[in-house]
């Protein structure tokens, strides 16, 4: 396996967690007894510009393919968040009606919807065809195509982006040269990139292992990020820590050509930061595998003796990073019964792998469980003021990352 950027040997493993099918390919009741197809999730780091990635054993367009079930809407704090996004940037970068902004894997127009609002033309790249058929229907318009060098060739003869943005898509994307090449095409001379995504430095330091899943390709630094940018003639000239996900980075780049742009001290500051953490040495990736492995233990000896007890467990959240965690510890629903989810499009139907049924809210009242984990534990505080119900018949919340907590 060579690394997908600099195309090293990989040789260096940073964590395996077994095998476990795409996470977000949820079951109907009738495929229960069917075959499921397993990947490894088998992570390695790369020693020379030490990007943590994924072999793509699980190719791009089957993971990301017209049954793809995660829907940006149905989290309203994420909605508030790509609002606030919105203002932002009109505000920073002076968009209007003359500007153009592009988003990359633009979901079901949860963001562009605002930029809309405000009369500012936009346009949405989208591979999944029913994510953006919902965007579509809202009156934005979108390209349902994977992006890259080839579509931002054609995309940059009528258009170029003053705005171009991505949330978490970089690290959704197999061959990480084409991606960036294709926004050096089709950014406009004076435009700005903006790009988030999970930091691998909250991964490694808050222990956040169940953010790693087969659509994720790789696990970025900034440091590492910025050297592909270069390598591209995207230069980065501010960069922000943000809470979401755990933990991410908002990156600001432009091309190498605009000087319109001040760098801010933010950049230096950074990579200082990355560098004194020790993600440019190998030892912190060696040492990995045992915090998530404690992790698991940790939740499956919780989970055996509420058994025991004969507590009542539910799940809430059929999150990606509850797939992982929930297949890399084996669990099934002897130990978690049901997991409530608020997407219809993910309601009656059964996880991948560890087959738990999907149901909704209402299922909560109805059986009363003594405890609810939640799995994305990002979104904690919004789940347990939502959920707060439960606590009327003695109901406790509780999540495993990165450390058993009941709360």
């Amino acid at each position: 396996m060579k690394c997908r950027y600099c195309e090293n040997e990989l040789t260096h493993e940073f964590v395996d967690l077994g095998f476990s099918p795409p996470s977000n390919a949820f079951l109907k009741n009738e495929q229960l007894n069917a075959p499921e197809t397993y990947y490894p999730l088998k992570i390695m780091v790369c020693e020379t510009c030490f990007l943590v990635q994924i072999d793509e054993f699980a190719k791009h367009d089957d993971i990301f393919n017209a049954d793809y079930a995660y829907f940006s809407s149905f989290s309203t704090s994420w909605l508030a968040y790509a609002k606030a996004y919105t203002e932002k940037m009109t505000e920073r970068f002076g968009l209007n009606s003359d500007s153009q902004v592009i988003e990359i894997a633009s979901n079901d127009g949860y963001l562009l919807q605002y930029f809309q609002a405000k009369n500012i033309p936009v346009l949405g790249i989208e591979p999944t065809a029913n994510t953006a058929a919902v965007a579509i229907e809202k009156g934005i318009e979108s390209v349902i195509d994977f992006f890259g060098v080839r579509l931002a060739s054609e995309l940059a003869k009528t258009r170029k982006a003053d705005l171009l943005l991505g949330n978490n898509v970089l690290a959704h994307v197999p061959d990480i040269n084409d991606f960036v090449g294709g926004m050096k095409i089709v950014l406009a001379e004076k435009g700005i990139i903006t790009m988030e995504f999970p930091h691998l430095l909250q991964l490694i330091d808050k222990n956040q292992f169940d953010t790693i899943y087969h659509e994720h390709f790789s696990y970025l630094s900034f440091s590492t990020v910025q050297k592909i940018f270069e390598s591209k003639g995207l230069i980065m000239f501010d960069v922000e820590e943000i809470p979401t996900h755990g933990g991410s980075l908002r990156i600001y780049a432009k091309h190498q050509e605009n000087d319109s742009q001040v760098i801010s001290p933010n950049v230096a500051n950074l990579l200082a930061k990355e560098k004194d953490f020790g993600l440019t040495d190998l030892a912190i990736y060696q040492n990995y595998q045992a915090k998530a492995n404690r992790v698991k233990d940790d939740f499956l000896a919780f989970l055996i003796q509420a058994k025991k007890e004969g507590k009542n467990v539910i799940g809430y959240g059929a999150a990606a990073k509850g797939n992982t965690l929930l297949n890399y510890a084996g669990i099934r629903k002897d130990l978690i019964h049901y997991v409530v989810d608020a997407s219809p499009y993910k309601q009656n139907k059964f996880l991948p792998g560890v087959h738990i049924p999907v149901l909704s809210q209402a299922k909560i009242s109805e059986t009363k469980p003594d405890y609810v984990v939640i799995l994305p534990w990002n979104l904690k505080e919004e789940i347990s003021q939502q959920l707060n119900f439960i606590r009327a018949w003695g109901g406790k919340f509780v999540v495993a990352v990165p450390a058993l907590e009941i709360l």
